[in-house]
């Protein structure tokens, strides 16, 4: 594996000891994750996790009209597919491909054999899941209580924490199907963000040019589920 494409830039990967690493290497698969690509559908069987690297995977929540609503981001902090390790093996959830890039493939059966060891990577796995839970749980009062204007910041914010820089390509279409929200919506509230010199945006492109400014403008939901992630997951990648 060349270090342009190197599964510690995961951060799950890079934490473990380097024997637990050994154990799952030559089981990852690294494969390209384009934008809109679905990992898996709403009650589908779960047979492989991913571990985003440079890619950002949205967790959405299904309704049996068809809409949907974004539950959770993830990228080069986690795993997708926790359903596997904690004995669903299915998910009301859908996995959607939100920005582009790469991760690494892993068979189900091994990470569950690795899983059911209890060592390092069940330790790390259970508190990766327990992040994931507050972000869901956040989000949910983010969305019941606070502005459009403030959800589409906390959204940018989390985002911009799972890529290396301050570019996204998303249109606003597909913002509005992970918000839950009308696209007008959107436009209008990324039209503030870009009057206020905070964002530029163009045909599905978006820069953030104060991230500070962001910060100042979002809600608190954005501040209580980054905390948690730093309280309980690693951050660094390891040497």
């Amino acid at each position: 594996m060349s270090a342009a494409h190197n599964p510690r830039q995961n951060h799950l990967l890079a934490a473990l000891p380097a024997t637990d690493f050994e154990r799952l290497q030559s089981g990852l698969k690294l494969v390209p994750l384009p934008l809109g690509e679905v990992l898996y559908e709403s009650g589908s069987q779960l047979r492989h996790v991913y571990f985003p690297t440079t890619a950002i995977v949205s967790l959405l929540y299904m309704l049996a009209d068809g809409a949907s609503a974004e539950i959770a981001v993830v990228g080069n902090e986690g795993i997708i597919g926790i359903s596997l390790f904690m004995g669903g093996e299915t998910t009301p959830s859908r996995a959607v491909v939100q920005s582009a890039g790469q991760g690494y493939e892993l068979a189900g059966h091994l990470l569950k054999d690795e899983f059911t060891q209890g060592g390092a990577m069940q330790h790390l796995l259970l508190r990766y899941t327990q992040a994931l839970i507050t972000q869901m749980a956040q989000t949910a009062v983010c969305n019941r209580h606070h502005s459009l204007d403030q959800q589409l910041c906390r959204w940018l914010l989390l985002s911009l924490d799972r890529l290396s820089g301050n570019d996204l390509v998303m249109t606003q279409e597909l913002i509005a199907n992970m918000l839950g929200v009308r696209r007008e919506g959107v436009t209008e509230a990324a039209g503030k963000l870009q009057t206020a010199g905070l964002i530029k945006y163009s045909r599905g492109h978006i820069t953030v040019v104060d991230r500070a400014g962001l910060e100042a403008r979002t809600c608190e939901c954005y501040a209580v589920v980054k905390k948690e992630s730093d309280r309980l997951l690693p951050s660094r990648i390891a040497s």
